[in-house]
């Protein structure tokens, strides 16, 4: 047995020593635990963040094989941030170089060399890589989806309407140029006939001036001494319906026309008169007319041209003078204007409805249309007793115009001669797309419900609520100048509702077939098909005077109708839009372009009653001055007051087009990628694409477009890293201006 003392501590007594090493190890080792336990989270966390702007399935449908010859992963903006900023539209560089030495004087000598080497490698890419595809404008593009449904073939167990069968046969005949070349002037010559001839080759049966001129405008579609139209009036109330009225203007005249500010009038220009001279006796050549009468016809011809012409004024003019839709009734008309025989006129222009002499019409330019109502009396007086008949000449010419398109060669080429010679150094559109723009004249209606049929479908709609509510979001947020007057301009764009195009895009394949029902079209024949087309355009006229409505899926950009913006199904085309397209890219391109769009359509409002166009567009300025001269340079170069309007407005769109693609993203959070971008990458690169590509206001910015990229990516979270240049002296927001302002 052992003896313990009492002094020996019993052993189920605790040890203080112990204790406190054991629990100082239970520290530690929830410590680390905790550690570990955060570590992982902020990694799960990064790489769910991570794989959510990066792993994604490519898309491969073929519109976005097709789309992705425009993308390359050299354009991912985070790949090379330090010259991103400079990144230049355009193989060759851009032009902007030249713009922004104009604006903010001479470049220093590294950054010259920076552009220059940039676009040396951009150079060395394309040649190494294959060049990338530019977008088209926008107006091309949709002139290439109206040919592709004009092209395609007829699928086995598909059927097609009979409309658009004769959309097809008119197209087809109008690509048939063999045809053409075959008949010669024969078809014109005939219709000359038809039209009682004229004083040029003799056997002019000297039909009635008023009766002809009727004739001519509404079946040929051709306006001799005044256009007419049919709009509404924008000087109305704007709560008041969308009532439209027959509106009359000065004509489009061959030749161009100086004015002189100081007399406020116009005359010919002089140095024009000979080349038009010239194309006068080409075409009567052509026409079979003897040269003993090219001389006096054709002087006549020009000299009632020139003297119409002196009373015309340019828009901007009219303008200042309040010279627009002068309202008056068709009586009223009569009296002032009594050559034309107004009422009989626009009976036969919008026949089958009721015309009536209490009508109230529009005049643009009353003072041209007395004066060519004075001259029509005096040349009918003083050429009746000679047989010359320059009123019933002038007329036929002005016919020939019409038809020139679809006769021979010869007299298209005399045209653009002629054009030439007067300056015009548009390059010649191809065939394809001078039959496009035939087509679409006569079946405009058709088109537009094929294009939103093939095109425009429920993302679309998705994609302009999400565009425009984002565009509010901005709107509302922005430092308005006067409380009254922003309370009325924020109403105004709280009530406005974003649609898709018009009603007559809804009509049905039987619809359509009874409204295209009376076109009867000939294999080989593209000048009758062309008359028939001249008619479809007359009755769309009648239809837009009797509903009120048009067509708007051809037009490429939004307007605004009563409370509505009319957003265009035009617009919903190849390469900017497609239905199977990653939403990055959708919402990068035309979601960029259509808030661009409606921030033009709003800018009156918005920049004469808000700060922000002005800080905001100075903001990015000096940002973009202090990351390429350097700090503390920021003030030294301005910015014009328009160009800081511009860059506002590209900015604030890339803004809202972000926005959008937020709110999609949240109820759908997957995308698709295309050529190895994804998400974020995608959608920037999407933006710049297409700004470089395709948006007609770049030409009014003062730098690259993808710079708007790198402020973006300095003032918001959002982007997966900031587009900053770790060897280059850069400034920060804050030092340029501050970042809320950006936000």
């Amino acid at each position: 047995m052992v003896t313990m003392s009492e002094e020996q501590p019993r052993s189920d007594e605790p040890n203080p020593v112990g204790c406190n090493k054991y629990r100082r190890h239970l520290l530690v080792l929830f410590a680390f635990s905790l550690f570990g336990t955060t570590l992982g989270l902020g990694i799960y966390s990064h790489l769910q963040k991570e794989s959510q702007w990066n792993l994604a399935a490519p898309c491969l449908s073929p519109a976005c094989l097709k789309t992705s010859e425009h993308f390359t992963v050299a354009m991912d903006p985070f790949s090379r941030p330090c010259d991103y900023f400079l990144f230049a539209c355009g193989a060759g560089g851009s032009s902007t170089n030249e713009e922004r030495q104009s604006i903010t004087g001479s470049s220093n000598k590294d950054n010259g060399e920076l552009e220059v080497r940039m676009r040396k490698e951009a150079d060395v890419q394309g040649e190494s890589d294959g060049r990338l595809d530019t977008f088209p404008d926008r107006q091309t593009a949709l002139l290439k989806a109206i040919k592709e449904i004009l092209e395609s073939p007829e699928e086995e167990g598909v059927s097609v309407s009979a409309a658009e069968q004769k959309a097809k046969k008119f197209f087809k005949t109008c690509m048939d140029a063999e045809s053409q070349e075959k008949v010669g002037s024969e078809p014109f010559l005939t219709l000359l006939q038809q039209l009682g001839g004229w004083a040029v080759s003799g056997g002019w049966n000297q039909n009635d001036f008023n009766t002809t001129l009727a004739l001519l405008m509404s079946q040929y579609s051709t306006f001799p001494f005044f256009s007419v139209y049919v709009g509404p009036d924008t000087g109305e109330e704007k709560n008041a319906s969308n009532q439209h009225y027959i509106q009359i203007d000065e004509p489009h005249f061959q030749f161009p026309i100086d004015w002189n500010s100081k007399t406020r009038k116009s005359k010919a220009s002089t140095r024009y008169l000979r080349p038009f001279y010239l194309s006068c006796g080409q075409y009567l050549a052509l026409l079979d007319v003897p040269s003993g009468g090219t001389t006096q016809h054709c002087g006549l011809y020009i000299s009632l041209s020139t003297t119409l012409a002196v009373a015309t004024s340019p828009l901007r003019y009219r303008l200042s003078q309040k010279l627009l839709y002068h309202r008056i009734t068709i009586q009223e008309l009569q009296t002032l204007a009594p050559a034309i025989d107004w009422l009989s006129c626009l009976q036969a222009i919008f026949q089958p409805l009721p015309i009536s002499q209490s009508d109230v019409v529009l005049v643009h330019n009353f003072p041209y249309i007395i004066h060519m109502s004075q001259t029509i009396s005096q040349w009918q007086v003083q050429h009746e007793m000679m047989g010359t008949g320059p009123l019933h000449t002038y007329m036929i010419f002005s016919l020939l115009q019409t038809l020139i398109p679809a006769l021979d060669s010869r007299f298209f080429q005399t045209m653009r001669n002629y054009s030439i010679a007067t300056g015009d150094t548009q390059e010649e559109m191809p065939r394809w797309w001078r039959c496009v723009q035939q087509t679409e004249r006569g079946f405009d209606t058709l088109l537009s419900h094929a294009i939103r049929e093939r095109h425009a479908q429920k993302e679309a709609e998705e994609l302009i609520h999400d565009v425009y509510s984002s565009l509010k979001k901005k709107l509302t947020d922005l430092s308005w100048r006067d409380n009254k007057s922003s309370g009325f301009i924020l109403n105004k764009i709280k009530t406005l509702n974003p649609r898709l195009s018009t009603k007559t895009c809804n009509l049905n394949h039987k619809e359509l077939n009874h409204l295209y029902a009376e076109v009867v079209l000939k294999e080989e024949d593209f000048f009758s098909n062309y008359l028939q087309m001249l008619v479809l355009e007359q009755k769309s006229r009648s239809r837009l005077l009797s509903h009120g409505t048009r067509t708007e899926g051809l037009s490429i950009t939004p307007s605004i109708s009563g409370n509505d913006i009319i957003i265009p199904v035009g617009m919903f085309v190849l390469p900017f839009f497609h239905s199977s397209y990653p939403r990055a890219l959708n919402y990068g391109t035309l979601g960029s372009l259509m808030a661009k769009d409606l921030l033009h359509l709003l800018l009156p409002d918005i920049h004469t009653q808000a700060n922000n166009p002005e800080s905001e567009g100075m903001c990015v300025w000096s940002h973009y001055l202090s990351v390429t001269k350097g700090p503390g340079q920021a003030g030294t170069f301005s910015l014009p007051p328009p160009k800081q309007q511009e860059v506002w407005v590209q900015y604030s769109a890339l803004q809202v087009a972000l926005e959008a693609y937020k709110m999609s993203f949240t109820r759908h959070p997957t995308d698709s990628s295309l050529s190895g971008l994804s998400y974020i990458h995608l959608f920037l690169s999407s933006f710049t694409k297409v700004t470089c590509d395709a948006d007609s206001f770049r030409e009014f910015m003062p730098f690259e477009p993808s710079f708007l990229v790198t402020v973006l990516c300095s003032n918001s979270g959002f982007c997966p890293k900031p587009l900053t240049c770790l060897n280059k002296s850069q400034s920060s927001p804050h030092e340029t201006c501050q970042s809320r302002t950006l936000r």
